[in-house]
């Protein structure tokens, strides 16, 4: 299956860039994990980051969600008003603010991104707390169409996280991180440690809602099948720097690098 068309993002939607990161640079102690990184994100598109582990992938992406501050470079977000912020020259509460309401976070282990101690509602449920939803019959209700959307029976909105399947865990976390409508979501590894029937499910269903909502997304993976589904554009990582970037069928069927080149040589056919 190819990935979603460029062209499915409309050009009202690309006037201007979304996200623009410019020189980026992390290092920890001796070891480069980002050099010089720069690259555009576009409203409704879908960057796929490959590279192999170590390649600087999950580095970039805990900087790009202000989880780590950079040593160098830039990262500039398109606001809802329009205006153009520097992330790290916003203040902690308005980067916090952001995190609640503008972004998702989807982690590789979902017990790293749910509260094991709640229900699957309240789990759904707290995320629109966050962002100002007092009602408790309208929150309950949107937990419960949620879970439909993410293919969790609705009878389990009061089961705990706990008791789910690890395919079942993602989609309650993928759940929790669209409820209130992102612009704009990371995700880490979204189908690593899942089995190849679950990660098919679970790559059918993200593609569905990334389209459905038209969300901006970043996806970090070491898996280039992964990338070919999700991703309209391409970013390949190598030594904390990018080798290559372009569509993502350009990239996996005609790559230029010799790395890229590597890359899809050794991915399953």
């Amino acid at each position: 299956m190819s990935a979603l068309s460029l062209a499915d993002v409309t050009p009202a939607t690309r006037e201007a860039p979304l996200l623009n990161v410019v020189g980026l640079a992390k290092n920890f102690g001796d070891r480069v994990a980002c050099r010089d990184v720069s690259f555009e994100l576009w409203p409704g598109e879908v960057l796929g980051v490959v590279g192999e582990s170590g390649s600087g992938k999950t580095t970039l992406l805990n900087c790009l969600s202000a989880r780590l501050q950079p040593d160098a470079g830039r990262i500039e977000y398109r606001l809802r008003d329009g205006r153009v912020a520097e992330l790290f020259e916003l203040s902690e509460p308005a980067r916090r603010l952001l995190m609640r309401t503008d972004w998702g976070f989807v982690h590789q282990n979902p017990r790293d991104g749910l509260r094991l101690g709640l229900s699957a509602g309240a789990n759904i449920g707290e995320r629109l707390m966050a962002v100002g939803a007092r009602h408790y019959g309208d929150i309950r209700e949107a937990a419960i169409d949620w879970l439909a959307k993410v293919e969790i029976e609705i009878e389990r909105v009061d089961d705990a996280p706990l008791t789910f399947s690890g395919g079942m865990q993602q989609r309650l976390q993928i759940a929790r991180n669209l409820v209130s409508h992102p612009r704009l979501v990371f995700m880490d590894e979204p189908t690593g440690g899942l089995d190849v029937s679950v990660q098919a499910r679970l790559l059918d269903l993200l593609r569905g809602l990334c389209d459905e909502l038209g969300l901006a997304a970043i996806v970090v993976t070491h898996d280039l099948s992964v990338a070919r589904l999700l991703a309209h554009r391409l970013i390949v990582m190598r030594g904390g720097a990018i080798v290559e970037t372009g569509l993502t069928d350009q990239v996996l069927d005609d790559p230029q690098h010799p790395y890229s080149q590597l890359l899809v040589s050794s991915m399953p056919q």
